[in-house]
């Protein structure tokens, strides 16, 4: 093996992306044609064919940055996109008594607000959601690259389940801190009519209030909420992924065509959400009630909406919001990485490639 495949493989553990066929594919794509294969020989086409366009490659800064870029496109929209459902998820929560269905959380919304009053809150949320997908995808990538060096190549197959979940919570505790601020004000201006139009004045006035250091008053339940969250969102959606590629679909994922591969990232991504809206429901309750509530704390949240309360007010409306998001996240977020030519999220595990002495032995033979 040349020098330089060598140096290629040590940036692309092989669990991870790019299945053999492919790497066979760049690497005859680097290399000029045999004369055997020359225009006029014995099965050569009948037109020149266009060498492929440079690729990012693996593990590169480049790559991180199409990683976060992708997480800004795939968080941000989608949570802006979704808005009304958070909006009246968020009330039936701090309201209960007022907003005691879907239904007629819409429906006094509509009467109260009308139809502008849906999207109140869009900017804190578009900005906020922007900031944490930039830092929870791109450190995903960073941090599951660099726990598996740290296991090695036989531990990082065998132990992929617990990389994707350390390599996600150690992302999402990052991507939290860029997120809280945000969600303070979302939540302030979404369940508090009258405290402020958006952003731009919502946010000076919560410093006045309950200075800056209140931006930060809900970031532990939001640990609560998004480190779980996240773990169940990338290790599951990994695991349905692979297990889709292998046991449901009858050829290899190489050979699916691209848009096939984003239809299994969104299907993915739909029941990953659904397991983590479950998940994190409880603390998602917590955040809504101490960002509405001044000087409120878990004790008070907890002896006001009881245990039952935490677990269920507000959960099948943010199932079908989280699935859908969900979904929608990994296709967008796969979508940007095929549009700058990365391999799509996830796949069937491939055995470990053959050391350069079995490899010896296996041409021997």
């Amino acid at each position: 093996m040349a020098l330089s495949d060598l140096s290629r493989e040590s940036l692309l553990p092989s669990f991870l992306y790019a299945p053999s066929a492919a790497r066979s594919f760049a690497a005859a794509s680097r290399f000029p044609a045999s004369p055997a294969a020359a225009p006029g020989g014995e099965g050569a086409p009948s037109f020149p064919i266009q060498a492929p366009k440079e690729k990012i490659e693996m593990y590169s800064p480049a790559f991180y940055a199409a990683c976060t870029a992708g997480g800004i496109a795939s968080c941000g929209l989608t949570h802006m996109a979704v808005t009304p459902l958070d909006l009246v998820k968020c009330n039936m929560q701090i309201d209960p008594a007022k907003y005691k269905s879907i239904s007629s959380g819409f429906g006094i919304l509509a009467k109260e607000q009308g139809v502008r009053g849906f999207f109140r809150g869009w900017v804190p949320t578009l900005l906020g959601y922007s900031a944490q997908g930039a830092c929870k995808f791109g450190f995903y990538e960073f941090f599951k690259k660099y726990y598996s060096d740290i296991a090695g190549p036989e531990y990082a197959v065998k132990y992929k389940t617990l990389i994707y979940l350390a390599g996600s919570a150690s992302a999402e505790v990052i991507a939290d801190v860029a997120l809280c601020p945000f969600e303070a004000v979302k939540v302030r201006v979404q369940t508090q009519p009258g405290f402020a139009r958006g952003l731009s004045d919502g946010l000076p006035k919560f410093i006045r209030s309950e200075g800056a250091l209140g931006l930060y008053k809900g970031i532990v339940p939001l640990w609560g909420r998004q480190i779980p969250y996240t773990m169940m969102k990338f290790a599951s959606f990994e695991t349905i992924v692979e297990l889709i590629y292998k046991h449901a679909v009858p050829v290899p994922k190489s050979e699916c065509s691209k848009p096939f591969q984003l239809g299994i990232s969104f299907a993915g991504g739909y029941v990953a959400g659904v397991f983590c809206a479950i998940v994190s429901h409880p603390a998602d309750n917590l955040v809504s009630f101490l960002n509405n509530a001044k000087g409120a704390t878990v004790g008070d949240a907890v002896k006001k909406l009881g245990l039952w309360g935490l677990f269920t007010r507000g959960l099948p409306l943010r199932i079908v919001m989280i699935g859908t998001l969900t979904g929608a996240q990994w296709g967008i977020y796969d979508a940007f990485k095929v549009m700058v030519g990365l391999p799509t999220t996830g796949g069937v595990t491939p055995a470990p490639a053959p050391t350069a002495e079995e490899a010896a032995l296996k041409a021997s033979a």
